[in-house]
């Protein structure tokens, strides 16, 4: 359990944890705000290797982040350690530029059951729901950083997030915007080995496109894309507005911003990257 102590040391938890709904969401919260989301081994000539050792090594002793399939695959080793019921769940992302759903096992997600109860547990989707969501209700959940839904359709359940988008003006109509979705089978971590390494190469995805490193704050988001710095601050306790500052930064920046802001220093030189994404055929 000396492996569980140090990552729990890693995301700031404390205390006894037993698995319980409140000790769910703790851990939740402070793995977001503690583990950014990152995609940098990518850009400084490296490869993601899924294997739970090398996760563990690169997140927890290294003090890295990763993307979801390397944040979630530890994250879900951890809450089965901890002794939470887990299932390793696939979800599709959707394109915001096309409209269109990923392929399967685009997105790892995974499903932790308690009580009797199901929710939906989610640390590597960059500005995702902070709180795991109740996977029992289809009413709107409302969190910090903004309200969610889980929606059933067909053979589907969608992961969608509140907008608010004017009408006639000055009315606001409420509106949602659909994340990702997935079903309730359960999958094995192999499963997302492919689509891990099109993550890495495909000129369709965003993971090769752009250099990514983003955190979760208690007032907002801060981002390094490629060579700007964003910073998302809310401006409403719903979450729903917020601000957005964006500033160019020179390659030095980048590497003091990630040390101070991020706690990430990097084993290899970083090449920022931040061009176009290739729309992917639609095949799904």
């Amino acid at each position: 359990m000396d492996d569980v102590r140090k990552y729990l040391a890693r995301i700031s938890c404390s205390g006894p944890c037993p698995p319980t709904l409140e000790t769910l969401r703790y851990v939740h919260l402070n793995h977001l705000m503690s583990v950014p989301f990152e995609n940098l081994t990518v850009h400084i000539g490296e490869r993601v290797r899924l294997e739970l050792p090398l996760l563990y090594e690169k997140i927890v002793l290294m003090r890295r982040g990763g993307f979801c399939f390397e944040n979630n695959g530890l994250f879900s080793w951890l809450l089965s350690q901890m002794g939470f019921d887990v299932t390793i769940l696939s979800a599709q992302v959707r394109n915001r530029f096309t409209g269109a759903y990923g392929p399967p096992f685009d997105h790892f997600i995974m499903m932790v059951k308690l009580d009797g109860h199901r929710w939906l547990c989610d640390v590597g989707f960059g500005s995702g729901f902070q709180l795991p969501l109740s996977l029992e209700t289809d009413s709107p959940q409302a969190q910090s950083h903004g309200v969610y839904r889980i929606r059933s359709q067909g053979d589907f359940i969608f992961m969608e997030t509140k907008s608010e988008t004017e009408v006639s003006g000055s009315a606001e109509e409420e509106s949602w915007l659909e994340q990702y979705k997935f079903t309730l089978e359960s999958r094995d971590r192999d499963d997302f080995r492919a689509m891990c390494d099109y993550h890495q190469s495909s000129v369709s995805s965003i993971f090769f496109c752009k250099s990514l490193c983003s955190l979760l704050l208690p007032t907002g988001r801060i981002t390094i894309m490629g060579r700007r710095l964003i910073i998302t601050s809310l401006t409403s306790e719903d979450g729903q507005q917020a601000m957005k500052t964006t500033t160019d930064l020179s390659n030095e920046e980048i590497t003091e911003l990630l040390r101070e802001k991020f706690g990430i220093v990097l084993p290899s030189p970083l090449t920022p990257k931040d061009v176009e994404i290739v729309p992917p055929p639609v095949t799904y």
